[in-house]
């Protein structure tokens, strides 16, 4: 017998003079039925109150975060951040701890910000494309502060031809090989990014631009070799 004829059978026996004959037949099973009903659906109403609940009360607090970055209380900003690390519901755990590193790096302490990049990276339990997300932003703080090996242990794996960040990548190992004086190596970086089609157009006309100083100033491979 299906659910909905044994429930069908229950109400029309309930309905009759068989209530005690349905009784005796369905007794057990019906109560075992009923409470499942009734504990199943409040199981699923409350999980889904619950999950929307703290879903909507972990995105209230991350955009309150951002509201204070933008009203430049980055300090308030942390301490909210910190705490929707710890509380927050689904992504907003690991979004707040990528904002937070952000916060630090505007606040100056850039040695602060790539740790927290690099904590965020080496951290198997978060997405690959987030990790990947997190290395890109230690790398640019890097090509700063850093050497190119620093930029390039953190990059150079996202630079190859299928990784969807691969222009990013090239971008600051292109920037890093600038800064260390390496001005073929960077020229190579730059017009990947130039000839490649599919980089957005910001990327590919800093590369442009990037192309023509490296040329005027003979950092090509062309001008290399001359």
């Amino acid at each position: 017998m299906t659910d909905d004829g044994f429930f069908r059978e229950v109400n029309e026996e309930l309905r009759s003079d068989k209530v005690k004959a349905i009784w005796t037949r369905y007794g057990s099973l019906l109560i075992g039925a009923v409470i499942a009903i009734v504990v199943g659906t409040g199981v699923f109403a409350f999980y889904e109150y619950w999950t929307e609940k703290r879903a909507s009360q972990s995105g209230d607090q991350f955009l309150a975060a951002l509201n204070l970055v933008r009203d430049g209380k980055n300090d308030e900003a942390l301490k909210t951040l910190e705490q929707l690390e710890k509380d927050g519901y689904g992504a907003y755990p690991v979004l707040a701890r990528m904002r937070a590193a952000g916060v630090i790096a505007q606040k100056g302490d850039l040695a602060g910000a790539v740790a927290a990049f690099d904590k965020v990276s080496a951290d198997t339990s978060i997405p690959q494309a987030i990790r990947d997300l997190a290395k890109l932003r230690a790398a640019f703080i890097l090509v700063d502060t850093g050497s190119y090996d620093d930029v390039a242990s953190r990059v150079e794996a996202l630079s190859s031809d299928s990784n969807p960040m691969r222009h990013s990548a090239r971008e600051a190992l292109g920037l890093a090989a600038w800064k260390a004086g390496r001005g073929a190596d960077a020229s190579k970086l730059f017009q990947q990014i130039s000839d490649d089609e599919t980089a957005p157009a910001n990327v590919r006309q800093f590369a442009d631009t990037m192309l023509d100083m490296l040329k005027s100033t003979g950092a090509t491979p062309a001008a290399a070799a001359g």
